[in-house]
């Protein structure tokens, strides 16, 4: 599988990471081509696992800005009411975006709202890169000393091009609901009872969310 990764180098690789993951939901070609270069000695393992974290960090870097400028369409109806679930993601986004960068789930899902919530740059660049150094790190090391197998096992049910359209579909849809139920839901009264603390913020902080 893929029998050029030892031609493509770690440009190609580094290619292949930012663009695989800067469009939503088709991580595999990357995933696939790292498993590849992990395979034998050909590449310094420390370096695919780094240089591949990067790339992917980076293009998840430019989604999360992306959402976070998206936040100018919305009216101040809107802003006003995603305060609180914004004061929610600033003291767990850490977590949720480190463990959507750690594991193999489509982490825009988490992405988007957290950039649309205005959640801290720098906090989910860090967070972001500690993710994916540790899943690509999981990834390189399987592959070192499994083998493709660890391929074969995750594409073994994907035997049609449709199989994939169909998942890229689904994911989509998902991070369309949670982007509209982001945006639509009344976050005062969803956390007024199990986060209270949510909804205790000064006119200064309100008017910087708007």
């Amino acid at each position: 599988m893929l029998p050029f990764g030892s031609e493509v180098g770690y440009l190609g690789l580094i290619l292949l990471s930012f663009f695989g993951s800067l469009a939503p939901f088709i991580p595999v070609p990357s995933f696939i081509l790292l498993v590849t270069m992990s395979v034998g000695d050909t590449f310094n393992l420390h370096a695919l696992a780094i240089l591949s974290a990067l790339a992917a960090t980076a293009a998840k870097q430019i989604i999360f800005y992306v959402s976070y400028s998206g936040r100018r369409i919305m009216n101040k109806k809107t802003r006003k009411r995603i305060v609180p679930f914004q004061r929610l993601v600033k003291r767990y986004g850490a977590t949720a975006v480190f463990v959507a960068a750690a594991t193999p789930i489509p982490d825009d899902m988490v992405y988007v709202p957290l950039g649309l919530a205005k959640y801290d740059p720098r906090r989910f660049f860090i967070s972001t890169l500690c993710g994916k150094l540790v899943l690509h790190y999981v990834i390189v090391i399987l592959s070192h000393y499994l083998g493709l197998s660890i391929v074969e096992t995750y594409l073994g049910d994907v035997v049609k091009a449709t199989d994939v359209f169909i998942g890229i579909i689904i994911f989509g849809v998902g991070t369309t609901l949670a982007v509209v139920l982001l945006l639509r839901m009344d976050w005062a009264r969803v956390l007024g009872r199990v986060a209270p603390w949510t909804l205790d913020y000064d006119e200064d902080e309100s008017r910087k969310s708007s």
